[in-house]
């Protein structure tokens, strides 16, 4: 992997990736071996676990799947991207921002998710 846009598009389409095995291969191409998610529900680390919280989210939300909302802003080895998780219908069901870390080959190390907008001073 060398393009960030598309590691980070891979990965938001894995998280609604129905099938299993198409699942941990999106993961794969995306993810360090020991890479690891930690968001405010939830933590990862590893390909199968990976997949394992994505198939647990695509029960809680069915027919969802995550768009990217905004450009891919990175520095050394770090990037912060905004998405949204959206309905069959449409409708936003939850909104946030990842802040990832990077190997040398674009593949996500680390991942932290932050839902909502960020808290007023």
């Amino acid at each position: 992997m060398t393009d960030i846009n598309e590691t980070i598009d891979i990965w938001l389409g894995a998280w609604t990736e129905p099938d299993e095995q198409r699942r941990l291969d999106l993961i794969g191409q995306v993810w360090a071996e020991d890479g690891q998610l930690i968001d405010p529900p939830m933590a990862a680390t590893g390909h199968t676990e990976l997949s394992t919280v994505t198939a647990a989210l695509q029960g809680q939300f069915p027919g969802h799947r995550f768009r990217r909302t905004t450009g891919i802003d990175v520095h050394h080895d770090l990037c912060r991207y905004g998405w949204e998780l959206v309905a069959p219908d449409g409708a936003v069901t939850l909104a946030g921002m990842d802040v990832a870390e990077l190997t040398a080959d674009n593949r996500l190390q680390r991942v932290a998710g932050f839902f909502g907008d960020l808290p007023s001073a």
